[in-house]
C-alpha cells in the first residue's frame, strides 16, 4: 500500500524522483495517468486492475470510447536507475497535461492506496494541509 506525503521538485530535465519507499513497490516502469487535480502512478497491474474494475463493457460504443480514451491518456514510463520519472513523457501522449496541472517547480508526491498522485505543491498545500482539511477529515472519520 502507498502512502505518505514527499515534497519533491522537477528537475532541469523534467523528472521527478519518487521516495525510496515508494520506488521499493514499483518495478522498472509506471503508468502515469493525468486526471482533474493530479497526476497518478500505478505499477502496470494495478492500472490494468483499476481499468478492469471499472467494468466496460468493450461492445458498448460509449464504454469501448472511454476504454480508449483513458488507455490513449496513459503512458509507460521507465523509473530510471535514480528513481526519476521522466514527466515530460506524458506531453507526447496528453498533450499540455503537465502545463494543465502545474507539475513544475515543487511538487508533492501522495501515496494514495494502490497508486500515487504527484500533484503542484500549491493545489495540494491548498485543498489537503489547511486546518480546515483537517477538520474535514476528522469529521468524515468521526462524525463530529
Amino acid at each position: 500500500m502507498l502512502t505518505g506525503q514527499y515534497q519533491r521538485s522537477l528537475d532541469s530535465k523534467s523528472r521527478v524522483t519518487l521516495p525510496a519507499i515508494l520506488r521499493k513497490q514499483f518495478g522498472e516502469l509506471v503508468q502515469l495517468i493525468p486526471r482533474k487535480d493530479a497526476l497518478y502512478g500505478y505499477t502496470p497491474e494495478a492500472f490494468e486492475a483499476w481499468v478492469n474494475s471499472l467494468s466496460l463493457d468493450p461492445r458498448s460504443r460509449n464504454d469501448a470510447e472511454t476504454l480508449l480514451r483513458l488507455n490513449a491518456m496513459a503512458t509507460t514510463v521507465e523509473i530510471d536507475s535514480a528513481g526519476r520519472v521522466a514527466l515530460g513523457k506524458i506531453d507526447e501522449t496528453a498533450r499540455g497535461q503537465r502545463r494543465r496541472l502545474g507539475l513544475d517547480g515543487d511538487l508533492m508526491v501522495v501515496g494514495a492506496g494502490d497508486h500515487f498522485e504527484i500533484w503542484n505543491a500549491d493545489r495540494w498545500n491548498e485543498k489537503f494541509a489547511s486546518d480546515d482539511a483537517v477538520d474535514r477529515l476528522e469529521s468524515l472519520l468521526f462524525g463530529e
